[in-house]
């Protein structure tokens, strides 16, 4: 053995000698092999040990060791090996560099697991499901978005500190320049901004009818930039952040009743018994309607051709759809019950008096 090894002293390749060369490859089969019984052996056994306990971490663990690359595993193992080496300055730097920056990505790489860990707990969870809570699963979503691009800034300014490049220099270089670049995307970071205030102060959520200006829908995404809506005719509507925060919203879907009122016009030959009696009518008829609330029904005016009574109820619902289908059930029985009462309708009518 010790012959062996005095010769391979004696041989010289690289500034190295053999017996260099011989610890450097042992260090890196060694090294290869100990990782790969770590995630083979080791990890395998973790994931049946996660598989009996109730908790998520364990499993959380797992997946961050299962999405390390190979990549690593090899500059890992060339790394130790090559710290036993005399290798140039340049090599030493590439090395350095290489092992540094893997290990940053998969540092980054282990806290973006974990921050998409805490998202789908929360999603997962009974307090992120249900139609009132989308609103709170896309702004989730978006902090998930706005945490993965600062771990990546970290870890892209962690690597040029390594590399000796001075970060504040550069910031005070780019001054003029982000400014410039802020002018010309102000728009755009001002539908960005504004998506945050509808996220907090949630003066609409998904699946909510609003009416914004001209414009009128069910609202079926809020984004960074902008909001769309499904209008009642079926287009989509897109409108920006921006518009809508400072715009006046009307917001149906959390009207707990909805205000009715229309106008009866009854011929001038009704009876003064039927007259006097039709608000009782219409009142009976209303009230068993399901979900209406009785107001009031009087009669109003004199007509050019027809006695006028004005209806007012309220329907007991924030829902467009529901609120439409009542009005016509409403409307359905009062017409039935006058046909039955012999109460009829006016309609623009004209007489002309003939003389001879």
């Amino acid at each position: 053995m010790q012959h062996i090894i005095q010769q391979l002293e004696a041989f010289s390749s690289l500034s190295n000698t053999g017996w260099q060369w011989s610890v450097a490859l042992a260090l890196f089969i060694g090294t290869t092999v100990l990782i790969k019984i770590f995630k083979v052996v080791i990890v395998s056994r973790l994931k049946q040990l996660a598989s009996k306990t109730e908790t998520d971490i364990d499993d959380m663990v797992i997946e961050i060791l299962g999405n390390v690359g190979k990549a690593f595993y090899i500059v890992t193992s060339l790394y130790v090996a090559l710290k036993w080496l005399h290798t140039p300055e340049w090599l030493t730097a590439t090395a350095d560099l290489a092992f540094i920056a893997l290990l940053v990505f998969e540092v980054i790489s282990a806290l973006v697991t974990v921050v998409n860990f805490a998202a789908r707990k929360y999603l997962d969870d009974g307090e992120g499901e249900g139609d009132g809570n989308k609103q709170n699963d896309a702004l989730i979503n978006m902090v998930r978005i706005v945490a993965k691009v600062f771990l990546w800034l970290i870890g892209l300014t962690i690597i040029l500190s390594y590399l000796g490049i001075d970060i504040t220099s550069i910031v005070a270089s780019l001054g003029i320049g982000g400014l410039a670049i802020a002018l010309a995307v102000q728009n755009i970071l001002s539908d960005i901004f504004s998506s945050f205030s509808i996220y907090m102060d949630k003066p609409f959520e998904i699946g909510d009818f609003v009416v914004v200006g001209a414009s009128a829908g069910t609202v079926e995404k809020i984004g960074i930039k902008s909001t769309r809506l499904r209008a009642l005719s079926g287009e989509e509507l897109v409108i920006s952040n921006k518009e809508l925060t400072s715009a006046r919203i009307q917001n149906y879907k959390r009207m707990k009743k909805r205000r009715v009122s229309f106008m009866l016009g009854v011929t001038y030959g009704t009876s003064h018994k039927l007259l006097k009696s039709f608000p009782a009518i219409v009142k009976e008829e209303v009230k068993k309607i399901a979900d209406t609330q009785w107001y009031n029904c009087y009669f109003k005016s004199y007509g050019a051709s027809s006695l006028d009574y004005e209806v007012i109820f309220f329907v007991k619902s924030g829902d467009f759809e529901k609120y439409m289908k009542t009005i016509e059930k409403v409307n359905l029985a009062i017409f039935k019950r006058s046909e039955k009462e012999g109460i009829e309708f006016a309609y623009p009518t004209q007489t002309i008096h003939l003389e001879k």
